[in-house]
């Protein structure tokens, strides 16, 4: 199916972006993914959503066939979002994203209200500002770790990822393994903001979307709580037997609870 999706840039302060597109008349779903991911890592959400959704999956900045980082200043993913859902066009689309995409999706909700019609978050970072002192030890980490992914060959990394994650589709390979080997080692992203401020500014309605701690989850019952104590537009769905990659790992109960939440008027 995904050979009949469209592939495209968009241009964004000065870079750009790639995405792939499934097109239709269906109101536009905006995908963005987590860290070292491509925006084909979507692609078994987007093939099951594709019949009522316009889905654009977007490759973030240093990642799949984006522009890397070179001459960038200022790094702000949530700028690059709404850049993008501007130059596409784009009339109150659903915005969506997993892990560090979700928090670049919260906080371009929170900078430009009314920009979305609703706001779906999978399992984001709720993490403090990053301490400068540990920014530079976290990127030389990550580094090292992406120059692994480089000097291996997919069918390795393929190999890698079906040893660690034995719940994923064979469909979660593919794009998974090769976006490895395509993100910039400059990737790592530091937090220069409150996520209680992001998810507070939020005005339309919005979806938290955790699994379980003991899993590798991020969100914990503890956050999801106060998340929701802060905005009460924001509503919490809990995935059961899945960690951070909910999709990957309950994919049936997560796209129930992502089909629920877009229904809701």
């Amino acid at each position: 199916m995904t050979n009949t999706w469209r592939k495209d840039f968009v241009t964004v302060a000065g870079s750009h972006l790639a995405l792939h597109r499934t097109g239709g008349d269906g109101p536009p779903l905006v995908l963005s993914h987590g860290l070292t991911d491509n925006g084909l890592c979507w692609s078994r959400l987007a093939k099951a959503l594709a019949p009522d959704f316009d889905v654009i999956m977007l490759d973030a900045r240093g990642h799949g066939e984006s522009s890397g980082f070179e001459g960038v200043e200022v790094r702000d993913p949530a700028r690059d979002l709404a850049e993008a859902i501007d130059a596409l066009g784009l009339n109150a689309p659903i915005l969506m994203g997993h892990s560090v995409g979700a928090r670049a999706t919260a906080a371009c909700a929170a900078a430009r209200p009314g920009l979305a019609a609703k706001v779906i978050l999978e399992d984001p970072p709720l993490v403090p500002p990053t301490e400068p002192a540990s920014i530079k030890p976290r990127a030389q980490r990550f580094r090292e770790q992406v120059e692994r992914f480089h000097a291996m060959t997919e069918a390795e990394i393929t190999a890698m990822g079906r040893a660690q994650s034995p719940l994923w589709h064979d469909d979660d390979f593919p794009a998974w393994a090769a976006s490895k080997r395509q993100v910039d080692p400059d990737a790592m992203p530091a937090y220069a903001t409150r996520w209680q401020d992001e998810l507070a500014a939020i005005t339309c309605p919005t979806l938290l979307i955790r699994g379980d701690a003991e899993a590798g989850g991020m969100v914990t019952p503890a956050l999801a709580e106060e998340a929701a104590a802060l905005n009460a537009r924001l509503q919490v769905a809990y995935i059961p037997g899945a960690g951070h990659n909910l999709r990957r790992e309950n994919f049936e109960a997560y796209l129930a609870a992502v089909r629920t939440f877009v229904a809701e008027p």
